[in-house]
C-alpha cells in the first residue's frame, strides 16, 4: 500500500452524508496521529470548512488559458474552430471566441498557421488553503455563474501534499466534477442511502468508475431495515465498508456544524474501522 493514499469520498447524488463521512474520516485519522490532507473538491458548494473550521491563510487566483485572436494576422483559415471540438471558437467573416466554452486545451494556438492566437488567463475560482489544527485544508470556490468546475477542481488537486492521506471530498452525481476529482486516486469510498433513490445513484456511480478501474467501497448512511443497497452490493462484489445507523443526534449535531466525536463519542468506532477496512482492501 502506498503510506500515504489518495482516497475519494462521493456519491450519486446530493444528500447522502458525503461531507459529514469525508471530515469525520479526517477527524478519526487526525486522531490515530496520522498526516491528513482534506481537498474539498465540491468547489460550486464546499462546506467541509463548516465543520473542521479552518483558519485560511492562503487564496490564490485559479484560472484557465484562453485563445485571443490577433484579427491583424487573421487570414481566416477556419482551422481553429474545425479543431475545438466545444465550439469556443466560430468562424464568421474572422474568428469568434466563446471564453466560457473554452477547456484550455492549446489546440487552436497550436495549429494556427500564422500565429495569430496567443493564450491568455482567465478566472474562474479560487483556492484556499489552511489549517484546521494539524490537518491542512484545501477548498476551491468556483466564481457564480462559471459553467465549467473541471479546471479549478484539478488546481485544487493539485495541491495535494504527497506526505499526508490526501482525502478528497468530491461533488455529488457522476458528471465530469465527479470524474475529474476521481481520477488518480487509490480509492473511491461511495457514500449511499438506502432509499431505491439512494440505489439507483449509487449504481449510475459504480458504472461510471467501473471503466477507470479504481478500486472502491461503500458506506452505508442512515442504515434501517431496507437492505436493497447492500443486497445490490453483494450481488456485483462491491464490499460494504460501514453502515452507519440512523441516529437522530447526529442529523442535530450536523445541523450546528459540530463533529461527533466531541458528543457521540462512541462514533470514533465506526470511522476508525471504516479506515481499517479502507487500509485492507489497499
Amino acid at each position: 500500500m502506498n503510506r500515504f493514499p489518495a482516497i475519494a469520498i462521493a456519491s450519486g447524488k446530493g444528500g447522502t452524508g458525503k461531507t459529514t463521512v469525508a471530515v469525520h474520516l479526517a477527524a478519526a485519522l487526525l486522531f490515530q496521529k496520522r498526516t491528513v490532507q482534506y481537498l474539498d473538491c465540491d468547489v460550486e458548494e464546499p462546506n467541509g470548512h463548516l465543520f473542521l473550521k479552518p483558519l485560511i491563510d492562503s487564496v490564490e487566483p485559479a484560472g484557465i488559458p484562453v485563445p485571443v485572436v490577433d484579427a491583424a494576422r487573421c487570414t481566416s483559415c477556419g482551422k481553429c474552430a474545425q479543431v475545438c471540438e466545444f465550439n469556443a471558437i466560430a468562424l464568421l467573416k474572422k474568428p469568434l471566441t466563446f471564453p466560457e466554452l473554452c477547456h484550455g486545451c492549446g489546440a487552436c494556438a497550436l495549429v494556427c498557421p500564422v500565429g495569430a492566437i496567443r493564450e491568455e488567463p482567465r478566472a474562474i475560482g479560487v483556492v484556499e488553503s489552511g489549517q484546521a489544527g494539524a490537518t491542512t485544508i484545501v477548498q476551491g470556490r468556483l466564481t457564480i455563474g462559471e459553467p465549467m468546475s473541471p479546471p479549478l477542481i484539478r488546481a485544487v488537486k493539485a495541491r495535494r501534499d504527497p506526505r499526508a492521506i490526501a482525502l478528497f471530498d468530491a461533488p455529488p452525481g457522476t458528471a465530469c466534477p465527479f470524474a475529474t476529482t476521481v481520477r488518480g486516486a487509490d480509492f473511491v469510498l461511495l457514500v449511499a442511502e438506502p432509499t431505491p433513490f439512494g440505489l439507483h445513484d449509487l449504481v449510475l456511480a459504480i458504472e461510471t468508475l467501473r471503466p477507470l478501474g479504481v478500486p472502491l467501497g461503500v458506506v452505508v448512511n442512515r442504515a434501517d431495515e431496507d437492505r436493497r443497497v447492500q443486497d445490490f452490493c453483494a450481488a456485483n462484489g462491491v464490499p460494504v465498508l460501514a453502515e452507519l445507523p440512523d441516529d437522530r443526534r447526529v442529523a442535530e449535531t450536523y445541523a450546528r456544524g459540530e463533529l461527533l466525536f466531541d458528543r457521540l463519542p462512541e462514533w470514533r468506532g465506526h470511522f476508525e474501522n471504516l479506515w481499517a477496512r479502507i487500509e485492507e482492501l489497499l
